[in-house]
């Protein structure tokens, strides 16, 4: 097992102006990722938050929303921006990593299907080994664009959790992806 870096990708302000935010699934995103992220620091596991920048108005530094939600509290270990859908490929993190010894990620955060699935692609495809904590992932309903079909965001983590599971992921719950954190980290001392 290797030293283990939590991923909290695209938990910023930018999402509460979108006309899919929906808070319905919030309290239990929350309540799973406040939990990871105190198990990732009880166990010294860095917690490294992401954040997006691109084109679109909420997404913009200059709209003020390009900041972590006012509920996260903790101080991570290194923040860094992208610019594309995967954490890894033009914001600094796979250096900082690298630098660090640093060779499994555990993956949480807003969108669930996307940039969250896309960096633990992407990371496993350079080599990490990757964990997804679905349920600390926030998606929203989707509308298909051909037959008009709404899939649920339980839906779409769960298709998530089918595309990844065993080929780009181990698709595990907040109680084992800190339980391979403590493992992880004993092995390292």
């Amino acid at each position: 097992m290797k030293q283990t870096a939590l991923l909290v990708i695209d938990v910023q302000d930018s999402f509460l102006s979108r006309p899919y935010w929906d808070e319905r699934e919030l309290p239990a995103y929350r309540e799973a990722q406040r939990a990871l992220i105190a198990g990732a620091e009880a166990r010294g596991a860095p917690v490294v938050n992401i954040l997006h920048v691109d084109d679109d108005a909420s997404f913009r530094v200059e709209s003020g929303l390009v900041r972590p939600q006012a509920w996260l509290t903790h101080q991570p270990a290194a923040t860094f921006v992208k610019h594309v859908h995967n954490a890894l490929t033009d914001s600094g993190l796979q250096a900082w990593l690298d630098a660090r010894g640093i060779r499994r990620l555990a993956i949480s955060g807003i969108r669930t299907e996307q940039c969250c699935e896309t960096t633990a692609r992407v990371a496993s495809d350079l080599g990490y080994e990757v964990d997804f904590v679905s349920e600390a992932t926030l998606t929203f309903a989707m509308t298909h664009p051909l037959s008009g079909r709404v899939y649920s965001p339980a839906e779409i983590r769960e298709r998530t959790e089918l595309v990844l599971a065993g080929r780009f992921a181990a698709i595990v719950t907040v109680d084992e992806a800190l339980r391979r954190m403590a493992r992880a980290a004993e092995l390292v001392d």
